[in-house]
């Protein structure tokens, strides 16, 4: 067979807009349902929920039918860990925290075969390589893997430019929670600091020629950060989503019936 295309690769490098959502409940069923829901993408998140290879494993297979792009976020900048989730069939990893153009071009490292990187070479045991059913895999594992760097501290955005200026950074992510916190406003994502500072390095992505991203719930917002250059955001997370509906929906029971609509109970 051949090479399976990263679609998501290619939409950044072309600029398209597309809608994704952070994944957390570690289960390859609720990720199935996510998968037909209409998303360009969906991050496996690996950093902050219990994921491991395995779940997400499970979860990339139970992706794998529908025309969704499945990212991962590991938990570290690990080499062996990254490597895991590449041959597990992840072909775009969001990795967290990056601070400077040194740790960006370590993790472009980690992303490549040799004798661009250190990615241990073993298609026969990988299913993204269809355990050698894909032709060249590893002549062409590279040219389809997408690294996207996340920035979120004060640290990144001093080195913004200079994690733009490294050859295999195909996009950036602004995470507005840890940024708002590396800024002293713990809590407040919303803070006309934060927001600036948010404009300002969508703006330089942009004008830098690398695709950027932001972690944004509200409509209007995404259209401004879209103004500013963004191609691609996260709009929510599915723990959130099952927590808001679950509260809502007993909510709307409890407090529809007020006083004059007693329930009565027995005969």
């Amino acid at each position: 067979m051949d090479m399976p295309k990263n679609h998501f690769k290619h939409k950044l490098r072309q600029g398209q807009w597309q809608v994704g959502l952070f994944v957390g409940l570690c289960s390859n069923y609720s990720m199935e349902i996510l998968a037909g829901a209409g998303f360009d993408w969906l991050v496996i998140d690996a950093e902050h929920s219990p994921n491991n290879p395995a779940t997400v494993l499970a979860q990339l297979q139970a992706a794998a039918p529908y025309a969704v792009q499945v990212l991962v976020r590991p938990m570290s900048h690990d080499p062996a860990l990254i490597k895991q989730y590449l041959d597990a069939g992840a072909q775009t990893l969001l990795l967290p925290l990056v601070d400077s153009a040194t740790q960006a071009q370590e993790l472009v490292r980690a992303m490549r075969y040799p004798p661009g990187g250190i990615r241990g070479v073993a298609a026969s045991l990988a299913r993204a390589a269809h355990w050698n059913g894909v032709k060249d895999y590893v002549q062409h594992a590279d040219a389809e893997a997408c690294l996207v760097v996340q920035i979120e501290t004060r640290q990144g955005l001093e080195n913004l430019d200079a994690i733009l200026a490294v050859e295999g950074v195909d996009a950036v992510f602004i995470g507005p929670a840890d940024l708002a916190a590396s800024l002293g406003h713990l809590g407040e994502a919303g803070h006309p600091e934060v927001r600036a500072a948010i404009d300002d390095a969508l703006r330089r992505a942009a004008a830098a020629g690398k695709a950027a991203g932001v972690f944004v719930t509200d409509a209007a917002l995404a259209a401004h950060y879209r103004n500013c250059g963004a191609c691609f955001v996260a709009v929510g997370g599915d723990t959130t989503l099952l927590r808001n509906a679950a509260v809502n929906l007993v909510e709307s029971f409890r407090n529809g019936f007020g006083s004059g609509h007693e329930i009565k109970t027995g005969a």
